[in-house]
């Protein structure tokens, strides 16, 4: 199991959308849950970005195939971010 951060911005379309229907986010994270991503926790930001997602997955090849599902509808970008726990990046560096 892997952790990764999407960082999630809203095209005009998407801003559009969660204006008149901000109970979409929740939509779009069911679906998120359905495809096997576990959604540890979100986060609505100020700046370049609009969301934060910190994701548990099985793989990489899940998360792939979720990036693509969100934004294929044209109301989202992503940026996805492998993240790895500290303390295993300093394990990582003893050896």
């Amino acid at each position: 199991m892997g952790i990764y951060l999407m960082l999630s911005k809203l095209t005009e379309k998407g801003r559009k959308v969660v204006r008149e229907n901000p109970e979409k986010i929740r939509e779009v994270n069911e679906k998120v849950e359905r495809m096997g991503v576990n959604i540890l926790s979100q986060y609505a930001l100020f700046g370049p970005y609009d969301l934060v997602n910190i994701l548990k997955a099985e793989n990489d090849e899940v998360i792939l195939k979720l990036a693509i599902e969100v934004t294929a509808g044209g109301k989202l970008e992503v940026l996805t971010l492998p993240a790895v726990h500290v303390d295993t990046f300093i394990e990582s560096l003893k050896k």
